[in-house]
């Protein structure tokens, strides 16, 4: 996958420009698919190079002028082509589990250090996402509004991130007890 098809996701539901789009990506996906501002810039060129997004310019009073960002037909079905293709394996990169495998050369004080950082980690990024959940449900519950598929599925990717999150905070506790004994 590319940052290409999470920014025509977010371009189906909305036009946006290229700092909504960071907004709604920090406020939803960053905890499994971030992206610098950079990125998301240099990728909505490239889509609308190729036809997939349009640009509209919409003068602003005393602000610079805002770039929205639509998806076209064909961005859609770009964006359909890969929602229906297999998903692809896709070995992940844990640069934290390489050097919890190597940092016992420099004693059991260090690697409680580690594993203490990537508890205090798995902590915050915990307690956004139940925030985030929260502020969710919160909303959904104020709107009066039954959940779509769509929304389901959303909040079902949160969920999973609270899941691994709370998960990797009971693994390194677990760990830290045993290397206590």
């Amino acid at each position: 996958m590319s940052l290409k098809h999470a920014v025509l996701g977010f371009l189906s539901i909305a036009p946006m420009s290229g700092y909504d789009l960071r907004k709604h990506m920090e406020e939803s996906v960053a905890h499994f698919w971030p992206a610098d501002q950079a990125q998301i810039y240099r990728t909505l060129g490239h889509l609308a190079a190729d036809g997939l997004v349009t640009v509209t310019t919409i003068p602003q009073e005393g602000k610079p002028d805002r770039r929205e960002h639509a998806i076209t037909e064909a961005g859609l079905a770009e964006l359909d082509d890969w929602l229906a293709s297999p998903v692809e394996y896709v070995p992940s990169r844990e640069v934290f589990l390489v050097r919890l495998f190597f940092v016992g050369r420099l004693g059991v004080d260090r690697v409680r250090d580690v594993l203490r950082e990537r508890a205090d980690e798995a902590r915050e990024l915990a307690a956004v996402l139940e925030q985030t959940r929260d502020a969710s449900e919160q909303a959904v519950a104020a709107a009066g509004i039954t959940l779509d598929l769509e929304m389901r599925l959303r909040l079902a990717t949160l969920a999973n991130g609270l899941a691994h999150a709370r998960a990797e905070l009971d693994w390194t506790q677990d760990l830290l007890a045993e290397l206590t004994d």
